[in-house]
């Protein structure tokens, strides 16, 4: 079945730009096979694995995947605690493979917010991928989209108050430069797993325009034909951004 869908995704060869995931369900997935919820957890890093090499294989330039949001520093500390011990063995365990593959690995969030070891191989691994030129797997760690569009209005505010700008001059374009993501394109593709119809203060100013994608697959379940089948959705619609489909055509 993937070389099919992999057949009719290069046939058709609107392939996204930019895909972005919100990786939800480990919880339900581990808890549906009477498991911890961390065996949930564990069994993601196989999908995320997965996702990884696929995506370089269909030379997608941007992977962003919601790894740890800001809101979810309110769980149980124990479930913090086995997620961030996970999250350092997985880095470390990891990091050598995307280096092979030409895997550029950085952050969106505020890393400061980590403990110590995490944060440190999260660093290290940046470092480490800082010059490869293949795919670019951005994860959102310690991330709120709403406490990053404050931060961005903070720097703007703080620049017209200090004569280095004037009201009038804040536009989209500027609003952009001063958010985590200024580097980094709009995602073309927003993929949400786990059955749930939100996005979750992710990427909010980033998805204005963006095509969501939502599938009852919980994340471990989401592999190579799950992947494919959400691009094969996005190539067949048609992207307006406001104009007439005629104007489109």
């Amino acid at each position: 079945m993937s070389k099919l869908l992999r057949k009719q995704i290069l046939e058709q060869g609107d392939i996204p730009n930019h895909i972005a995931i919100i990786m939800d369900g480990n919880g339900r997935w581990a808890s549906s096979k009477n498991l911890p919820r961390i065996s949930g957890h564990q069994e993601g890093i196989n999908s995320v694995r997965e996702i990884v090499q696929i995506c370089g294989e269909l030379e997608i330039s941007h992977l962003t995947l919601y790894t740890f949001s800001s809101e979810n520093w309110n769980r149980p500390k124990v479930e913090i605690k086995a997620i961030m011990k996970l999250l350092l063995r997985t880095i470390n365990k990891e990091i050598n493979n995307l280096n092979k593959n030409n895997v550029r690995l950085s952050i969106i969030g505020d890393l400061n917010d980590l403990p110590k070891d995490p944060q440190q191989a999260m660093i290290e691994g940046i470092n480490k991928t800082k010059n490869n030129t293949g795919l670019n797997l951005i994860l959102a760690l310690s991330y709120g989209s709403r406490q990053e569009l404050i931060m961005a209005f903070k720097r703007i505010a703080n620049k017209v108050e200090k004569g280095k700008m004037k009201s009038e001059d804040i536009s989209q374009e500027i609003i952009t430069s001063e958010l985590y993501t200024c580097d980094t394109p709009d995602p073309d593709l927003l993929i949400r797993t786990g059955g749930e119809h939100r996005i979750s203060n992710f990427l909010l100013w980033q998805s204005a325009y963006t095509e969501l994608y939502m599938t009852d697959s919980f994340w471990p379940d989401f592999r190579e034909d799950q992947l494919l089948n959400a691009i094969i959705d996005y190539q067949n619609r048609q992207r307006r951004f406001g104009q007439t489909s005629e104007q489109v055509s």
